[in-house]
């Protein structure tokens, strides 16, 4: 290389290309910018003339041009679509101004620039410093071209998003602050990349595949889960959460971030998979590549790969824990948007990539990109983890009445229409819910959706197999001569109690006698039973065709001690129907917590204090203690205030004020979650408007 030249001094012009770069969010002094387009650099300490200079661009351990990790480029008159180059803007007898451009499938990560000059004989080489390139959805070269510009402002630029959960009859959302843009996050997702098995193994190689947004989303996703390596979230679905924080408590990405690098990159505890796809949402939006998060309600988390879930129950009505096929309450992942190279361009658009570990993929707790067109089409044969996707939405239902004594179990009732309702996902631009649900899949009970669902098994060597556990066709055929609902009778609210009506109606000309058990059951959001909370059973005849209703009440008292912080319950109803077939009867219950009301006090300005009050009446008989608020909101605090509150008797209301400070101009979300002994992690956000 020769002898090294002086350090020049570089001046990156760190606001007009972050302007240019859509990167102007990013805080620090290095530049960031985004490839397949040019950006501007000054450096001085050069005294030969501008065409003998040579620029050196390398990234990771071992840079080389067969891996693209290295580029070596003179000063040329255009700017290269195929390669790095540089052309001359401006030089005087001090100093030199380029304009350096990247390839659209240039390797993204941290760079080192340096400029070798050969004027006086000898070459002399001389470091400019470091910049970070990123995906850049604004190009049409980029294979995460995103064509509209207010979903590249949604999707890579908006760092506050809304999460949805509940269940499928009563929908409900929260506020997430994403972050992608505080303090080091850009840092700490450059080592994340760093960190991973695949790099561990093989950095050259790693670093090499970092072009192909296909693969670093799947590298992410292992990564963002602590299963295989020292990944950032570690899962934790017990309903205990020692050591570690409630995942319901979480307001944001950036805390968890920081704290996995504060720790020496030991797991954050714990991890739900909101906070998996809100965190891998965070480094996949600071990285460049367009990514939201979408809910599936009832979903189904199918282990032994034949797009069925089973479910069982005894006698009593209890749900048993059998077998490891579950369906959730809702599951959260992620949608991402490139180009499926591999596939071919009917695949492209959104992929969806999964960080929640459930199962292997190629050995390792990694899942996508499933290109979503394809789960859709049935065409579960396509990289990468379709068929489990495809039954998260899509599996069959198979209801089994098990009797442990004898092992033997009978078939209830088949469902094909209860797994993946009412997909979601915000709106662009606005704080709505947008239902997906049609993208994933045809609609329920047409036999386009039947078809595509046969098409699936089929492609899985599934249609023919003898299996054992398969109900018989007589099981399915069989009809029930009652038909059952849960209907609910008031309001879900935590605090209040929970009415309900069963209603039972016979299906025949001839009157029925039914025993009826019924439990209700405390769960997680995966439906996990947790602790009994109620039981009952009655006895009733039903003249013909006669429908009746069955006031079930559950006191708050009865059910306090024993709600999980998912604030989530089952209940069940098996009706034994003489000379007939068994009927269940289930509801999935999800409490809303009592209101927080959030009010900014007088006009939001930038760099001008404005006060915020937050108010919480406390709705039940009995004192809340504990009480912690903890708030947080990009461009409105730095990092999350937290303030402890008195505890507040029977009906009393706690008013608590505090200041915001807004360093920019827009709408701004501030998120608010207020945790005490009876109700943890009350959330809500309020939008804030900013004016200069």
């Amino acid at each position: 290389m020769g002898q090294a030249a002086t350090q020049p001094s570089t001046n990156w012009h760190l606001k007009e290309n972050a302007r240019e770069h859509h990167t102007s969010k990013f805080s620090g002094d290095e530049l960031v910018v985004r490839r397949g387009q040019a950006f501007t650099v000054t450096f001085s300490g050069t005294e030969q003339p501008e065409q003998n200079l040579i620029f050196i661009a390398e990234t990771g351990p071992k840079p080389s041009k067969a891996t693209k990790t290295l580029a070596t480029f003179g000063i040329s008159s255009t700017a290269s679509t195929e390669g790095w180059s540089a052309v001359l803007q401006s030089s005087s007898s001090s100093s030199v101004s380029i304009s350096i451009s990247s390839p659209h499938n240039a390797v993204i990560g941290r760079y080192r620039l340096s400029v070798q000059s050969t004027a006086s004989g000898s070459p002399s080489t001389a470091r400019l410093g470091t910049f970070v390139l990123l995906f850049n959805p604004w190009s049409s070269g980029d294979d995460v071209f995103l064509p509209s510009q207010a979903e590249c402002e949604e999707y890579v630029l908006e760092e506050f998003g809304i999460i949805f959960a509940g269940n499928k009859d009563h929908i409900s959302g929260f506020g997430w602050n994403f972050g992608q843009f505080q303090g080091d996050i850009l840092d700490i997702c450059l080592s994340i990349m760093d960190r991973s098995l695949y790099y561990r193994q093989d950095p050259v190689t790693d670093v090499s595949h970092r072009h192909d947004p296909r693969y670093l989303g799947r590298v992410l996703s292992a990564m963002v889960n602590a299963n295989d390596d020292q990944g950032v979230v570690l899962g934790n679905w017990s309903g205990t959460y020692e050591g570690g924080k409630n995942p319901t408590s979480w307001t944001g990405s950036g805390e968890i971030l920081q704290s996995w690098k504060k720790s020496g990159f030991k797991p954050v505890r714990y991890g739900q998979c909101w906070v998996f796809a809100a965190v891998l949402t965070t480094v996949l939006r600071c990285l460049g590549i367009p990514t939201r998060t979408i809910t599936n309600f009832s979903s189904a988390h199918d282990a032994d790969g034949n797009l069925r879930v089973d479910e069982f129950y005894d006698a009593e009505g209890n749900h048993l824990e059998r077998g490891a096929d579950s369906i959730w309450n809702f599951h959260v992942w992620n949608e991402s948007w490139f180009t499926r190279n591999d596939l071919g361009p009917s695949y492209s658009g959104w992929q969806i990539l999964d960080a929640t570990p459930q199962e292997e993929s190629g050995g390792i707790y990694q899942c996508g990109p499933a290109s979503r067109n394809a789960v859709k089409e049935g065409e579960v044969d396509l990289d990468y983890d379709c068929p489990f996707v495809f039954a998260e939405v899509n599996a069959d239902c198979m209801y089994w009445n098990y009797d442990s004594a004898t092992g033997k179990k009978t078939l209830i009732l088949s469902k094909s229409t209860e797994i993946g309702a009412s997909i979601s996902t915000k709106a662009v631009g606005r704080d709505d819910r947008v239902d997906v649900t049609r993208d994933y899949k045809y609609e329920e009970g047409s036999t386009k959706e039947r078809d595509t669902f046969k098409k699936a098994r089929k492609k899985l060597g599934l249609e023919d197999k003898f299996d054992p556990t398969a109900p018989t066709p007589e099981e399915i055929e069989q009809k029930p001569d009652i038909s059952g609902k849960f209907k609910v009778a008031g309001s879900l609210e935590v605090g209040r109690d929970l009415n309900l009506l069963l209603v039972l109606a016979n299906l025949q000309p001839y009157p029925k006698t039914v025993d009826v058990k019924m439990t209700a059951w405390s769960t997680l959001y995966t439906r996990r039973p947790v602790r009994e909370i109620w039981k009952d059973s009655i006895s009733v005849t039903l003249s013909p065709k006669e429908e009746k209703q069955f006031p079930i009440r559950i006191k708050y008292n009865e059910y306090q001690q024993q709600l999980t912080t998912d604030k989530t319950i089952q209940v069940t109803a098996i009706c034994h129907v003489e000379d007939g077939i068994q009927v269940l009867v289930q509801r999935n219950i999800a409490l809303d917590n009592p209101a927080i009301n959030v009010q900014v006090l007088g006009e939001a300005k930038v760099n001008k204090e404005v006060d915020v009050e937050v108010v919480f009446t406390n709705p039940i008989d009995t004192e809340v203690m504990d009480c912690v608020l903890q708030v947080e909101g990009s461009d409105l605090l730095t990092g999350i205030l937290e303030l402890r509150i008195p505890p507040l008797k029977a009906s009393e209301k706690s008013s608590t004020k505090f200041k915001l400070l807004p360093s920019e101009a827009g709408p701004k979300h501030l998120l608010v979650n207020f945790s005490c002994d009876k109700f943890p992690d009350i959330k809500t956000f309020k939008m804030v408007n900013v004016t200069n």
